[in-house]
């Protein structure tokens, strides 16, 4: 099976030092949607590992964020995508939770549903955190220069990032890099 893990704000939508809290504030980052598409049509399966900390401190509901990810699935539906499943974190940083990136959890529970060794799976995210958590199962690493990591354009790379870490100008660029090397 060919699965990639995407983190979500920042990845494929607008990310908001606010936080993302209802439908009309997620908004597709521009190519984002039909990078998604672009891998399903090349037998990629996706699925979303995303901390959603404003749930744990209160700034927005579950019935919220099933609202912004039916957005994202129907926007997705009207472009030929898909994601097949979108795994998050409702904790706040201060909760001490495993499923917390840049925890391996989230990456686990994928792992556990699929019945796959996440080894070698390509995951990509704008920020450390969402590589170190890939890393710590084996996933193929890939720094998206959008969201938080737009600021590595016109500077040096984060010392931190997991060794090969691959970089990628936007999610476009990704999907282009796996279907070629596909």
């Amino acid at each position: 099976m060919k699965l990639c893990i995407l983190d979500r704000d920042g990845t494929i939508n607008e990310d908001s030092a606010e936080f993302v809290k209802s439908p009309s504030e997620w908004q597709p980052l521009p190519g984002a949607l039909e990078a998604i598409a672009k891998l399903n049509h090349a037998g990629w399966h996706v699925v979303v590992a995303t901390n959603q900390s404003g749930l744990g401190r209160g700034l927005f509901d579950v019935a919220s964020l099933n609202a912004m990810h039916a957005k994202m699935h129907t926007m997705l539906a009207t472009v030929g995508g898909r994601v097949d499943a979108v795994f998050f974190c409702p904790h706040a940083p201060e909760d001490g939770c495993n499923c917390r990136k840049p925890a391996p959890g989230l990456f686990e529970q994928i792992a556990e549903r699929y019945g796959l060794d996440l080894s070698g799976m390509p995951t990509a995210g704008d920020s450390v955190r969402d590589l170190v958590a890939g890393a710590a199962v084996g996933c193929k690493t890939h720094l998206i220069l959008t969201g938080k990591a737009g600021i590595y354009r016109h500077r040096a790379l984060p010392e931190d990032l997991p060794a090969n870490t691959q970089v990628h100008h936007n999610l476009m660029d990704f999907a282009n890099h796996l279907v070629i090397a596909a």
